[in-house]
């Protein structure tokens, strides 16, 4: 069996980062180890929350799986946040990366053209370097401008994504793949290309005019399930776009649903049969 190792915060209660992680990578076959960096007890789309920082934590869980010789098919990083720990992170990757060991990373930072709160361009800028150890790169639109320091467009052409995606790829990693891009009406999905082969994918599906909390983890954490199981990554990325889809639908047909995050879990019958494919 696969295993990999993702770092990211836990809530307590909210469906995003570790609490979609875990059990998304899960279902799919997929061993998945933790590397918390903070926890609290509710995401931040809630008011009151507590939080407690782990980045103390990191090292010394690093040491003992270094001394128990533990190797990872895949390193997912999720939201970071602090300088300290995308640092840490790095070094992460030198001492558990190499040969056989995808890196992949999602920077997590904003949306809607603006940073979430906390993080700076200075930050944005460090994580620019981190996203240039990665095999893959998630970004959504906003984070993408902000990771280039260019201004952020909402609806860019498919030569403006382009070039974006280009640009991204110069930061150093092999593979960019931009999110929330829509070159049709009432479509959206994904862009992405490759360093080496100079070549790009698109693969959209229908767009739902509804936004939850989390559809970005449950994006990636796919992605990364996904590959870890043999697909490619053109494969992965079109199993994350129609799960996400399907999950944003569950969330939707359920009147009883939570607003702070999408049903995923009465869609993964869905995503084990598209992963089975």
């Amino acid at each position: 069996m696969k295993r990999i190792v993702t770092v990211q915060d836990i809530s307590c209660v909210g469906k995003c980062s570790l609490t979609v992680a875990v059990p998304v990578i899960s279902a799919m076959g997929v061993e998945t180890a933790v590397l918390p960096t903070a926890v609290l007890s509710t995401h931040t789309a809630f008011t009151g929350f507590t939080f407690h920082d782990l980045t103390d934590e990191i090292p010394p869980i690093c040491r003992h799986w270094k001394e128990q010789g533990f190797r990872f098919d895949a390193i997912y990083t999720g939201y970071l946040g602090s300088f300290r720990q995308i640092e840490l992170v790095s070094e992460l990757f030198r001492d558990f990366g190499g040969e056989g060991t995808a890196i992949v990373v999602d920077p997590v930072m904003g949306d809607n053209g603006k940073l979430y709160p906390g993080f700076t361009e200075e930050f944005a800028a460090r994580m620019a370097e981190l996203c240039g150890r990665a095999d893959v790169i998630l970004p959504n639109l906003t984070e993408a401008s902000f990771l280039l320091g260019i201004p952020y467009t909402e609806h860019p052409t498919e030569a403006q994504v382009k070039e974006i995606l280009v640009r991204l790829a110069a930061l150093g990693c092999q593979n960019a793949a931009l999110t929330g891009v829509s070159l049709t009406a009432g479509r959206m999905g994904v862009m992405a290309y490759n360093a080496g082969t100079g070549k790009y994918f698109y693969y959209d599906g229908e767009y739902v005019p509804a936004r939850f909390h989390g559809t970005g983890d449950v994006f990636a954490s796919t992605v990364v399930g996904a590959l870890a199981r043999g697909k490619s990554l053109e494969e992965a990325l079109a199993i994350a776009v129609d799960y996400t889809v399907a999950c944003i639908r569950c969330t939707i047909a359920d009147p009883a649903h939570r607003d702070y995050g999408v049903n995923f879990e009465a869609a993964i019958p869905q995503l084990v049969n598209m992963v089975a494919k």
